[in-house]
């Protein structure tokens, strides 16, 4: 039966006041602001957002999970994952209904019949069983903070319901659940509550607006309003705005941006699933569909980064399990323009089951890097695909070298690299935390920087290989697709190939895939995305024998080395 709770602002601003438990321990660098595109730390360096989210918006209102394991646990886990943020869920009514806000734990899992999930609370956080719904929330927040991980509060919803639908009342401001002043008077009480608790770096105002009442004026009218409120109550965060429809539309803001009376603290946010166009990915052909929606994307909110702001896109995911089509084709994409862009993001979802969600008791979620237990990581392959973009590629105070390229493999996370000293004209994929350097000339070649070894084709199935002699066709490569993510060139005997890997994680060279408008191929193993870098590099140990190991005539004159490496 669905819970009716009455507003009483009172007694809720008392209960608000009192802190549940110590203030969270500093993380390095906060609070947080803007540079131009970047989010940095106070001391102007960048810091990329690389966050999951933790849903606790749902009816018990408690974030899930915490009756499958302790909440340092979970927020040790985060950490070691990678990920150095959460955007963790609420529901518009904890900050502004008392009945609600002062439930304990024990309370609202009662209502809801869960039984089980009452014993696991008090076996695995006993702590919080029986404090009011709103303190079991900042207990979260402290253990995130006691383990150096940032959140981002994301207004979910207003009542504690699944997201989202055109029609649930909780969609845009004068909506059934939408009362647009109640709505600044809950992000008031938020940031104010949090003013001071260090590792709360951000807010985010409002998730997926939408509906059939949604429109540019009222969305100027509150959102400002709404930052406004948060950045007067709380200046220490960034302020996060979303879009139209489900948040993937800010194209209205391309020639009429809003107008706060605060600079520095302005981030905009985007979500982008694989089934944000349907089941497009599967039943078109992936280049042409890879094209049309990153250039939708850029459209609709991409410009931002060029303007100058920063773009977080603060929900994606797929389908753990590896099964879905649709996703997977969708991620490639994905992994590929979020390296080349060097975007902030949350991914959905750390939660590896609920509570309760539609209805459903324990149901699993398979979107969860964790599995339904949480115990452990569903995927372990997901996350090493993503773990090249947890970094900065670029951005301020990431300068620690001059400028180059890394050749980015979207399917597997890794990048192009020399296989090794004793193969050192053979390429592989490795770890991106140790890329190669590359430099792609205005004449299409791709050099490994500080040697003249240049990038070749040879034959069609044959590894792509390094050579010296630069000024042939083989050794041009173009982006070429609807994709853009095809690196082509021609072989010796006019061969037209890309760039592709073999089950050893070899660079070959291979015909190009899935040109045509072909939908039952998969282009996967031949996307590659050029990304510009500044990481640090670091310099090969030893070239002692490279001579001998090329296999060059002579005694190993200097003449002779520098035909491969600049001195």
């Amino acid at each position: 039966m669905e819970r009716v709770f009455f507003f009483s602002f009172v007694s809720l601003v008392s209960l608000l006041a009192v802190p549940v438990v110590s203030e969270t321990q500093p993380v390095v660098g906060l609070p947080l602001f803007t540079n131009s595109r970047w989010i940095v730390d106070e001391g102007g360096q960048r810091v990329k957002l690389a966050c999951l989210n933790w849903v606790s918006h749902l009816e018990a209102v408690v974030a899930e999970g915490l009756s499958k394991q302790p909440m340092d646990v979970i927020s040790k886990k985060i950490s070691s994952m990678g990920f150095n943020c959460v955007r963790l869920t609420w529901p518009l009514f904890l900050a502004t209904n008392d009945s609600l806000a002062s439930l304990t734990v024990r309370q609202s899992f009662q209502s809801l019949g869960l039984l089980e999930s009452i014993a696991g609370v008090q076996a695995n956080n006993p702590s919080i069983i029986d404090l009011p719904l709103i303190k079991a929330y900042q207990a979260v927040v402290t253990s995130l903070g006691s383990n150096n991980v940032m959140v981002i509060l994301d207004n979910h919803m207003s009542n504690t319901t699944w997201c989202c639908s055109n029609f649930d009342g909780n969609g845009f401001f004068g909506d059934r659940y939408f009362n647009p002043d109640l709505w600044i008077k809950g992000l008031t009480r938020m940031a104010t509550l949090f003013n001071g608790v260090t590792n709360v770096v951000g807010m985010s105002l409002r998730n997926e607006l939408r509906g059939p009442k949604q429109n540019v004026n009222d969305w100027y009218r509150y959102m400002q309003r709404g930052a406004e409120a948060v950045h007067s109550a709380n200046p220490d965060v960034i302020v996060i705005l979303s879009g139209l429809n489900f948040d993937k539309d800010l194209s209205f803001l391309r020639n009429n941006p809003v107008n706060l009376t605060f600079s520095g603290k302005l981030v905009y946010e985007i979500h982008w699933y694989g089934f944000s166009d349907g089941n497009s990915w599967e039943t078109g052909n992936p280049n042409q569909v890879c094209g049309r929606v990153v250039d939708n994307m850029m459209r609709l909110s991409g410009f931002l980064l060029g303007q100058g702001w920063p773009l977080f896109v603060s929900e994606f995911g797929v389908d753990q399990r590896g099964t879905n089509v649709n996703d997977n084709r969708y991620l490639n994409c994905f992994l590929a323009t979020a390296a080349e862009l060097d975007l902030d993001w949350a991914l959905w979802t750390l939660v590896g089951s609920y509570y309760y969600r539609e209805g459903v008791s324990g149901m699993n979620e398979y979107y969860g890097v964790l599995n339904w237990n949480w115990c452990e990581t569903r995927n372990s392959s997901f996350l090493q695909r993503i773990a090249a973009l947890q970094s900065p590629f670029q951005g301020p105070g990431i300068a620690k070298v001059l400028p180059y390229k890394v050749i980015f493999h979207p399917l597997t996370g890794l990048c192009v690299r020399r296989k090794s000293l004793l193969e050192p004209l053979r390429l592989g994929l490795g770890p991106c935390s140790e890329p190669e350097a590359w430099t792609y000339t205005s004449h299409k070649i791709l050099t490994v920087r500080g040697t003249y070894l240049c990038l070749q084709a040879d034959e069609v199935g044959q590894p792509a290989r390094l050579g010296i002699i630069c000024s042939d066709s083989n050794s041009k490569w173009e982006m070429i697709s609807d994709s853009k993510l095809h690196i082509s060139s021609t072989t010796s005997n006019g061969s037209i190939v890309c760039l592709d890997v073999d089950s050893h994680n070899t660079i070959v060279t291979n015909t190009c895939k899935c040109l045509s408008r072909d939908n039952k191929c998969d282009p996967a193993s031949q996307w590659f995305k050029i990304v510009d870098s500044t990481r640090s590099l670091d310099t090969p140990k030893s070239h002692v024998k490279i001579k001998s190991i090329l296999g060059l005539p002579g005694s190993g004159s200097q003449s002779e080395l520098s035909l491969y490496m600049k001195q």
